[in-house]
C-alpha cells in the first residue's frame, strides 16, 4: 500500500498543474468547474493506468510462455558460452544450470505480476482521494504553517519539485520510447520471436537508472543466443543494442535533462540500492523522483544545503533565489 501511495502522489503531482490549467479554461461563457476538471483527470489517469497494466501483463505472459519453451534448450546454450574455458568448465556450468528450477521461478514471477492489477486499483483510489481534496491544499498549507509568506515559500519549493520531476519523466519517457522502438527494430531484423516484448521491456527497464539499460541489453543478448544458438549474431546484436543504450542514455538523455537535473551518478546508485531494498523493483522506479525532491528540499534549507551539493553532479544545486522567483502551486491553483 505504501508503494501504491507513493506512486499515486507522483502521478497526482504530475497532473495537478494540467488539471489546474483545464479548470482555468472557458468554453464560450461557461467556466469549467474545478470538480469537473478533477473528475476528467481521474478518469484519464485510471484509463491510462489500466491500459498500461494490461499491456505489461500481456507481455509478461508472452515472455513467460516463450521462456518455458526455451527452458530445455537454455542451459546447454548458456553452457556453450564457457566452451573456451574447457570441457570441464562447460560441463560444470551445465550441471549447475540443470539444478535450477526455472519453472518454479517463472511461476513465482507470474504470481507477483498478477498483483500489478491490484496495485493499479489502489493507485487509482489514492489518486481519486487526492484530487477530491486538492482544492483545499493551499488553505491547509497556510493554516498548517501559520504564516502566509512561509506557506508561499513552501508552495514554491513543492512547485519546483513538481516541475523538475515532470521534466525528468517527460525526457525519460521520450528517450525510453525511442530506445524501445530501436531495440524492437533490431530484434525484428534478426528474426527474434520476442521482438515486441523485448522492445516493451526495454522501454520499461530504462526507467530504472543505470542498471535498467544494462539488464535490458543483457536480456536481449541472452534471448538472441538461446533462440539462435549462434555466437556471431548474438555478439552483433549485443554491440548494436549496447551502442543504442550508450548513445541514448549517456549523450542524448543528459543533454535533454539540463543542468538542473544532473544528479550525482553515485547518489543515484545509492538511492537505487536503498529504495530497491525497501520497496523492491517499484522502489527502483521511484528512486530518482524521490532523490530530485530530496535535493530540492535540501537546497532550500541552509543547514542541509551540503547534502544537496553532494546529490548534484556538478555540486551546483539550484540557488534558493531561483525557486523563490517561480510561481507557487498555490498561485497556480488560483
Amino acid at each position: 500500500m505504501l508503494i501504491s501511495l507513493a506512486t499515486a502522489i507522483v502521478l497526482f503531482s504530475l497532473t495537478s498543474d494540467a488539471i489546474s490549467f483545464i479548470a482555468r479554461q472557458r468554453v464560450g461563457p461557461i467556466h469549467i468547474p474545478n470538480w469537473l476538471a478533477s473528475i476528467v483527470g481521474v478518469v484519464l489517469i485510471s484509463t491510462t493506468l489500466l491500459i498500461l497494466t494490461s499491456i505489461i501483463l500481456a507481455q509478461i505472459n508472452t515472455v513467460l510462455t516463450t521462456t518455458l519453451s526455451y527452458t530445455e534448450r537454455a542451459p546447454s546454450a548458456v553452457a556453450d558460452l564457457f566452451k573456451w574455458l574447457g570441457e570441464d568448465a562447460q560441463q560444470a556450468v551445465l550441471s549447475s544450470l540443470a539444478t535450477v528450477d526455472v519453472s518454479g521461478y517463472l511461476r513465482t514471477l507470474a504470481g507477483q505480476a498478477s498483483g500489478m492489477m491490484q496495485a493499479t486499483v489502489l493507485i487509482i483510489l489514492f489518486v481519486g482521494f487526492l484530487f477530491a481534496e486538492r482544492v483545499w491544499f493551499s488553505t491547509k498549507l497556510v493554516n498548517f504553517v501559520g504564516d502566509e509568506a512561509q506557506a508561499d515559500r513552501v508552495g514554491r519549493i513543492v512547485a519546483s519539485i513538481i516541475r523538475r520531476v515532470n521534466r525528468y519523466l517527460l525526457v525519460k519517457t521520450l528517450v525510453s520510447l525511442v530506445t524501445g522502438l530501436m531495440v524492437w527494430a533490431i530484434a525484428h531484423l534478426f528474426g527474434l520471436d520476442l521482438a515486441v516484448s523485448l522492445g516493451i521491456l526495454t522501454f520499461i527497464l530504462n526507467y530504472i537508472p543505470n542498471i535498467g539499460s544494462i539488464v535490458a541489453t543483457g536480456l536481449v543478448a541472452l534471448v538472441t543466443y538461446v533462440q539462435l544458438a549462434d555466437a556471431t549474431p548474438t555478439l552483433a546484436i549485443f554491440v548494436i543494442v549496447g551502442a543504442i543504450q550508450f548513445i541514448n542514455g549517456s549523450i542524448i538523455d543528459p543533454m535533454l535533462m539540463g543542468r538542473a537535473l544532473r544528479l550525482s551518478s553515485f547518489g543515484i546508485i545509492i538511492s537505487l540500492a536503498f529504495w530497491g531494498a525497501v520497496w523492491g523493483i517499484p522502489g527502483m522506479f521511484l528512486s530518482v523522483p524521490i532523490m530530485v525532491a530530496l535535493m530540492i528540499v535540501c537546497s532550500e534549507i541552509p543547514a542541509l544545503r551540503p547534502i544537496a551539493i553532494l546529490l548534484s553532479r556538478e555540486g551546483l544545486p539550484e540557488p534558493e533565489t531561483q525557486a523563490q522567483n517561480r510561481p507557487s502551486i498555490a498561485s497556480a491553483a488560483e
